[in-house]
């Protein structure tokens, strides 16, 4: 009998087994299933829980019996031994039960007691009564124009709003300078023009105090290209993005709308240079530069949605190396060309934070055939960089009439960006380091909704989830997290299939230990090749075309994934590329 008939007449046996397996993986797996612990995550105390008992079950039906269930469940209770007295509040419209301890809970005392209740199999899902509070939705006519501060590929910036707007920080915008709106002039503080070119700058006098944008047109062959352009009051752009003034009852609203934006200019007519930018760097971030003075308003986030080609180089890295010793993020764009961004600087410079650019899906953003985020390594995290409504200017040369308007790029994004950063040292008991801002800007950001066509850093980044992290509260702890959809593998296919699961809500990076729980179903699994891959993009082999005549993959596997951050879409693929046999993936799941 060939080694595929006999594959033929184990399948049906080891069926049956594998059943049985899944049905013990069913039962002990309750604490992932059923128990809602990332409630508790951003939670105070609690004495109140939501109970949900199984149709049919004799606590669903009968008042004694359900406050048996909750007795046993007080007398399991893993608690510091003082009385817990668990009683029946109500039942609510969805068939489940309130239930009330007489005391208040700590996050560990409310875990234990309500895996204690989940040990009951008639439990159908326990979680805290919490408590919702009302996000603060502003009044500016506009708000409803800027998807990257509600929408789920946005930064959540309306939930973030209810625990910090950026009191008391200053954000250096190093740009083109600023003009004057009425929707952003509160929130501008002081700055400085560091264009040393007076040609360039237009002002007839090189550096100055005054930051005023004076346009940056230019024709084309003045500035060795083929083309015209017109004043894009980018500076101003990108300064209504962190700080607008907000809940004004017109235009729009900024990111950290109480933070104070520095205006450091260095872009006119033709662009501008290294050796200007570098100073600006300097002296935004409170450090010397001859024949300049001191900066009054030294900042804690500077923002350069600006950028070329080409290595970091000493001039760049040393300035930021500079402003990085003194405490301030440094927050860049990623570029719009299409490239890996390790060949733009200073996208591509060291101790900066990175930032490439989503549309309103979560993609990465294309704004034309040519232009479209830069991805690769040295991207940091992604932020709304289509289409985004700010303050401008409506001059087509010089400055004329106070204007909004929508822009695209990973100019856009960056802004969000460091406006979120703004929220972080407002809120935080001590400033953070920037090492510690990238971090927790990374362990929270909120996974793509799919994964992007090239790595555009860690996920989106999500305010709320940032600064909840600066409260200390841990982890909820060892989670499993399951898919349990079939996907069926394609026969004789190089491409395969993948299961998808979404972690988000975690701090941190995965453990070196994490494991990995795989039930594809498969007559040959020989034919099979099963890889785990990261979110972002990495990929770890868990079985490769090995067992020849064996059935199935089935197993724990133990996995390092110590440099891999917790959140984000981690993906379950599996690959046929050999004919006859076909197998589906029927379950998997990651525990770290």
């Amino acid at each position: 009998m060939s080694d595929r008939s006999m594959r033929a007449l184990r399948k049906h046996a080891l069926a049956a087994a594998t059943v049985t397996a899944l049905s013990c993986v069913a039962v002990s797996a309750y604490a992932a299933d059923r128990i809602n612990l990332a409630a508790l995550a951003n939670a105070g105390q609690q004495d109140e829980f939501i109970v949900k008992y199984r149709d049919g079950s004799a606590a669903r039906s009968n008042e004694a019996t359900l406050q048996s269930s909750l007795s046993a469940a007080s007398t399991g209770f893993s608690g510091n031994g003082r009385a817990l007295g668990l009683k029946h509040v109500r039942r609510t419209s969805i068939g489940a039960d309130v239930v009330r301890a007489a005391r208040k809970l700590d996050r560990a005392e409310a875990e234990s007691l309500m895996r204690q209740i989940a040990a009951d199999p008639n439990v159908e899902f326990v979680e805290p009564n919490a408590r919702m509070t009302a996000f603060f939705t502003p009044d500016d006519t506009r708000f409803g124009e800027q998807w990257g501060y509600t929408t789920a590929s946005g930064i959540n910036a309306t939930q973030a709003w209810d625990v910090s707007t950026g009191t008391g920080v200053v954000v250096a915008v190093i740009d083109t300078g600023i003009t004057s709106h009425s929707d952003l002039n509160a929130n501008i503080i002081g700055g400085y023009d560091f264009i040393s070119d007076s040609t360039a700058a237009r002002d007839s006098n090189g550096r100055d105090s005054n930051p005023a944008d004076q346009g940056d047109w230019f024709v084309g062959s003045d500035c060795g290209v083929s083309y015209d352009s017109n004043s894009s009051w980018h500076g101003t752009h990108v300064a209504g993005t962190i700080a607008a003034v907000t809940n004004n009852a017109k235009g729009v609203s900024g990111v950290a709308y109480n933070a104070k934006v520095l205006p450091v200019r260095v872009l006119g007519r033709c662009g501008g240079t290294l050796a200007d930018i570098a100073d600006a760097i300097t002296w935004a971030s409170g450090g010397t530069v001859s024949g300049i003075p001191a900066n009054p308003n030294p900042a804690e986030v500077i923002n350069m949605s600006l950028g070329g080609s080409g290595a970091c180089g000493s001039t760049y890295q040393t300035a930021i190396d500079g402003a990085v010793s003194r405490g301030v993020t440094v927050v860049v764009a990623a570029g719009n060309g299409n490239i890996n961004a390790s060949g733009a600087r200073p996208a591509n410079c060291t101790g900066v934070i990175t930032v490439g650019a989503v549309d309103s899906t979560g993609a990465r953003s294309v704004w034309s055939s040519s232009q479209k985020s830069n991805y690769g390594a040295v991207v940091d995290v992604a932020a709304p960089g289509s289409n985004i409504l700010s303050t401008l200017n409506a001059g087509t040369t010089t400055p004329g009439a106070e204007s909004y308007a929508s822009y695209g790029g990973t100019s856009m994004a960056t802004p969000h960006v460091a406006g979120v950063v703004a929220l972080l040292q407002a809120k935080a008991t001590t400033p953070k380091t920037p090492a510690e801002i990238e971090t927790i800007l990374k362990n929270t950001a909120r996974a793509f909704p799919a994964t992007p066509d090239q790595p555009i850093g860690v996920g989106i980044v999500n305010a709320k989830a940032a600064l909840d992290s600066l409260s200390g509260t841990p982890n909820p702890g060892t989670q499993t997290y399951t898919n349990g959809t079939d996907y069926n593998i394609p026969d004789n296919n190089t491409t395969g299939v993948s299961s998808t699961i979404t972690v988000s809500g975690r701090t941190g990076n995965a453990p070196s230990n994490a494991s990995v729980s795989v039930n594809i179903i498969h007559p040959y699994k020989g034919d099979l090749k099963v890889d785990l891959i990261a979110p972002d993009g990495s990929v770890y082999n868990i079985h490769n075309r090995t067992g020849s005549s064996g059935d199935n993959v089935t197993g724990t596997f133990t996995v390092n994934l110590s440099s891999e951050a917790l959140n984000g879409a981690w993906k379950l693929r599996a690959v046929d590329a050999a004919a006859q046999d076909v197998g589906r993936i029927d379950t998997w799941s990651i525990t770290f």
